[in-house]
């Protein structure tokens, strides 16, 4: 049975906690981005989903709307565990952190509910946009 750790992507994209939730909504502008991840010296604070800053107000700290609440998972855990997890909670990202706290990944369901994203497949649709704006 595969672990979470096999089947995460190790690179995420990360947020500073002095993040503002216009920054956030313009993040948040890309469909591929579903859970924003504010991080400090590796370490994971908060968690934003849209949802999250639906209504916040223009100046407001994106911490002060985050949580970790339901939204984290342990590297060693089954993807059995993290897909039922993400089914109960209706989501299809979770943040990956040790037990201090350190954020070691991004699990990323596809749309398709078919598998997981990799490095690999982030990394070309990275080239895709770039390649589209050039």
């Amino acid at each position: 049975m595969p672990t979470v750790a096999e089947c995460m992507i190790t690179i995420p994209k990360t947020l500073p906690l002095d993040t503002t939730v216009e920054a956030v909504h313009a993040a948040f502008e890309d469909s591929h981005v579903h859970l924003l991840l504010l991080v400090a010296d590796g370490i994971l604070h908060g968690t934003l989903l849209r949802a999250d800053v639906a209504t916040a107000t223009a100046g407001t700290p994106a911490l002060s709307l985050a949580t970790l609440t339901d939204r984290t998972i342990a590297p060693h855990e089954s993807i059995t565990t993290a897909q039922e997890r993400l089914a109960r909670l209706g989501q299809r990202r979770l943040a990956v952190v040790d037990s201090s706290g350190r954020l070691l990944g991004l699990l990323c369901l596809k749309r398709d509910h078919t598998g997981f994203c990799t490095d690999e497949g982030v990394a070309a649709r990275a080239r895709e946009r770039d390649h589209s704006f050039s």
